[in-house]
């Protein structure tokens, strides 16, 4: 329903054209920013269905191993095994925009002793059990930190599609219609004024003609009156 209290004048006239202009290119920018997230979310569902899968899987390896080592070493020398890592994980945070969204992206080195040296512990008294469990849960550190990052991505994603998709409707379904009512409401109060103005126009021209016409007339009578009285 257009908006009555507008000011039916053909700048207000203007004004809503150009807004209406901004409005449909706005929307059109939207819905591509909209359809781009919404690929970017389904790649990174995918992503992390996959991932999940591997991380899962490598929990559930070295949960198994774990129980086993508990089962073949006592308490306290699997807490004396492990009391003490050699290395310690640094984690370093960057962000990555995507779409105007920035997602984080999560790095991490370790720090003391080498690359490949991830056992706290000496082999004499410990379980080749306790090994495997060790090397799983190293294997499944990279994964787990990718897991992370890839789901706070998709909340991050989720949250700024149902942002865009809320103004897109806004857009489509409220703003952009009420202008087109309001501009067929003002274009239509234009043409109505145009034709009052033309039918005022019309009367008064038939006015002044009326009033030429009997002006002539009574000239010419006066006229022929003193012609009439002269002979």
């Amino acid at each position: 329903m257009a908006n009555t209290t507008v000011s039916a004048t053909r700048m207000e006239l203007t004004r809503l054209k150009g807004r209406l202009k901004t409005a449909t290119r706005g929307h059109k920018l939207l819905k591509d920013k909209r359809d781009e997230l919404m690929k970017q979310f389904l790649d990174a569902v995918r992503e992390n269905r996959a991932i999940r899968a591997r991380v899962e899987e490598g929990l559930k390896r070295a949960h198994g191993s774990f129980t086993v080592a508990s089962a073949l070493m006592s308490a306290e020398m699997l807490e004396q095994a492990l009391l003490y890592p050699k290395q310690s994980v640094e984690l370093e945070l960057k962000t990555k925009n995507i779409m105007s969204v920035n997602v984080p992206l999560y790095q991490f080195s370790t720090a003391g002793g080498s690359a490949g040296d991830i056992y706290p512990y000496g082999f004499a008294t410990t379980s080749c059990e306790l090994d495997g469990a060790v090397d799983a849960l190293s294997s499944v550190f990279q994964d787990m930190l990718k897991l992370a990052q890839i789901e706070k991505t998709t909340q991050l994603l989720a949250e700024e599609i149902e942002k865009t998709r809320r103004r897109v409707n806004a857009l489509e379904y409220v703003m952009i219609p009420q202008m087109e009512e309001s501009i067929r409401y003002i274009s239509m109060k234009l043409e109505e004024n145009d034709r009052n103005t033309t039918t005022r126009l019309m009367k008064v021209k038939d006015s002044m003609l009326k009033q030429n016409i009997e002006a002539q007339r009574k000239a010419d009578a006066e006229a022929l009156a003193r012609a009439g009285t002269g002979s």
